[in-house]
């Protein structure tokens, strides 16, 4: 009997772009029956998409593919050796076959497939030391957690690399500023490390523990040769995520210069109370600007702004510390001497904040467009 999850699993794996085919010794109907229960096939679908054992004996691997892109997704009667060679014509196709068995028959098959899943409870010995993975529940709902699991870790690294990146900009910037323009130096060395091994650390701890957000299996498949460190990420961290951030960052220091009678040109001494405290509020500016990045980087298209925001611990510690700490950059006088930072009026904090809420606005919107443009 059919097991009451099988169909919504299976419409899980089509929404995630994961074919579903199924390969059987049984009957032709039986597997018909099964597969339209499941939802591997619509119901009163053509006859060509149920393929006999009797059929394929007469294929050529090339006439194989062909079936297989014609829409075939039942495969009845079938014998050890073609179970291999589907799975040998799916690779060929350039899919990453994930093959499914617990008998000795399917041995061979889930050995070639890319990854061999085997029943830990019904599967054989014979099947399991062939397998990658042996299923302790023999539950096929408990492959699409699989690999809604595995994507989210691969989602997870990818948020937490873009949160760490973005930060390298405002970073950069204020040294390019310093090389190229007569102005002085908007962020030293020691505060860019409390930012890297300061600030940033615990929240980007807890972008490595969220939990699936469900938008992973609603995206197709990344392939083989999908990489961690994609060319759109490293583009959208570097030149938008991280080019805000510089330039509010620069504009804030920049403000608070020319608040208090600083002109261009002028390159006033590191002990200087301006420059202390305009540097002070550049970094304090960075801070708030992380913070909403956090936010951000929870999702590829939804805000962030949900309930689970609180429920995960490294957020409320991390953001706490963060802004526990851009309060001491300002007015703690260890850390201010330490730095090389000091006090500014009031009013340039709370614009520097503003950065938060301003900074999210700008990368949700961005989001928008983008899901808009990929529609």
């Amino acid at each position: 009997p059919l097991r009451d999850g099988v169909p919504g699993a299976v419409e899980r794996c089509h929404a995630a772009g994961v074919q579903v085919l199924l390969v059987t010794g049984d009957h032709p109907d039986t597997a018909r029956a099964i597969a339209e229960r499941a939802r591997i096939l619509e119901a009163g679908s053509s006859a060509a998409a149920v393929c006999t054992g009797e059929a394929l004996a007469g294929f050529h691997q090339d006439e194989l593919v062909e079936v297989l892109r014609a829409g075939t997704r039942v495969f009845a009667r079938t014998t050890p050796e073609q179970k291999l060679a589907i799975v040998a014509a799916l690779k060929r196709m350039g899919r990453t076959v994930a093959m499914t068995g617990d008998g000795v028959n399917d041995a061979p098959a889930l050995r070639a497939a890319d990854v061999g899943v085997a029943m830990g409870i019904a599967g054989t010995e014979v099947a399991r030391e062939a397998a990658q993975i042996v299923l302790m529940d023999d539950d096929f709902s408990s492959i699409v957690a699989g690999i809604e699991e595995g994507r989210a870790v691969f989602s997870n690294v990818q948020k937490f690399t873009s949160y760490v990146l973005a930060s390298n900009v405002p970073e950069i910037v204020p040294f390019l500023a310093f090389v190229v323009l007569p102005v002085p130096l908007g962020l030293t060395v020691i505060q860019i490390l409390t930012i890297d091994l300061g600030t940033d650390l615990i929240p980007a701890i807890g972008l490595g523990q969220e939990p699936p957000d469900g938008e992973a299996m609603k995206r197709p498949p990344r392939g083989a040769k999908g990489r961690l460190l994609s060319r759109s990420l490293l583009v959208r961290s570097y030149l938008f995520l991280g080019m805000v951030q510089a330039l509010w960052a620069m504009a804030m220091f920049f403000t608070v210069l020319v608040a208090g009678g600083w002109r261009f040109g002028e390159i006033p001494s590191a002990s200087d109370p301006l420059y202390r405290g305009a540097t002070g509020i550049t970094l304090v500016s960075v801070i708030f600007v992380q913070i909403a990045n956090l936010v951000g980087r929870r999702f590829e298209s939804r805000s962030g702004l949900d309930r689970g925001l609180v429920k995960n611990p490294f957020f409320v510690v991390g953001v706490g510390l963060e802004l526990a700490f851009a309060w001491a950059v300002l007015h703690f006088a260890p850390l201010s001497n330490a730095l090389g930072t000091g006090p500014v009026a009031p009013m340039f904090v709370a614009l520097a904040a503003l950065g938060c809420p301003l900074f999210w606005a700008v990368d949700f919107a961005a989001k928008r467009l983008r899901a808009r443009a990929a529609r």
